[in-house]
């Protein structure tokens, strides 16, 4: 499929979405929203995908909404609602594939920027990359699924650090918060992301995607409830090619080969 605010390319189970929108700064307008719950939906639904990348071109990830649509005033409410819940749907989309997401920032990541760029499973940085909440500045309060995301990140204490001073965060600060997982120097951070997506997409697909929903949806569960989807996952792991193939290695000599199904 083709799309106007962001390309998609496959290579070896990997597929790399990468968001260029037609609006400056990589700004999220209402029709890349509903791209991105288009290629999330789509990308969900291909078995041959094992790792997703989210990552950008030119020096901005994304520079929050596209603010060339709003008024300044209470009319602006239902377009920030549909937007929000465009780009809310992506996310959840996301979230209930089956397969790792990867984020790759190497620019600015503010407003709802930033808000996709807490989304991954592992996000890698490159030594340009800026994070920065940065909804203050218009006085606005977040969306994006950035307050959900954020103290689950980082601690309750230092998400609201992080929103109330509404300061931008370098490469190296965010790996200490937990804001990412690693920052890649700037020569190599293309190799570095694609060497990560090509790690995972040599696992157990469908066990390692589980796993990482299970992690994220426990702060919503109870001890018993947390507890009993863990049975739920572990043994439909069991009808997959991958378990089989994992047993098999684990009482062999050599290691798994794995095939994400």
């Amino acid at each position: 499929m083709d799309y106007d605010n962001l390309s998609v390319e496959h290579d070896d189970g990997v597929a790399t979405v990468t968001l260029e929108s037609t609006a400056g700064r990589n700004a999220l307008s209402l029709e890349m929203a509903n791209e991105l719950v288009s290629v999330a939906t789509t990308l969900g639904e291909e078995s041959d995908v094992r790792c997703i990348v989210l990552t950008h071109a030119g020096d901005f990830f994304g520079a929050g909404a596209d603010l060339s649509q709003f008024s300044g005033d209470e009319s602006d409410a239902p377009i920030l609602r549909e937007l929000a819940g465009r780009a809310h749907e992506a996310i959840v989309q996301f979230h209930r594939t089956d397969t790792p997401v990867v984020g790759g920032v190497n620019g600015v990541a503010a407003g709802i920027g930033f808000s996709l760029a807490l989304m991954p499973d592992l996000v890698v940085l490159g030594e340009d990359a800026v994070l920065k909440f940065a909804y203050p500045g218009i006085g606005l309060t977040g969306d994006g699924g950035s307050t959900f995301f954020l103290p689950r990140l980082v601690g309750l204490r230092t998400a609201k650090e992080i929103v109330l001073r509404d300061e931008a965060i370098a490469p190296e600060e965010a790996v200490e918060m937990g804001l990412a997982s690693e920052v890649a120097p700037e020569n190599e951070f293309d190799d570095r992301l694609d060497a990560v997506a090509a790690d995972l997409a040599s696992g157990p697909t469908h066990a390692l995607g589980t796993a990482t929903r299970l992690l994220t949806e426990s702060y919503d569960r109870s001890l018993e409830s947390q507890l009993a989807a863990e049975v739920d996952a572990i043994a439909g792991a069991t009808h997959t090619e991958d378990y089989e193939r994992g047993l098999e290695a684990f009482f062999g000599d050599g290691d798994p080969d794995f095939v994400g199904r």
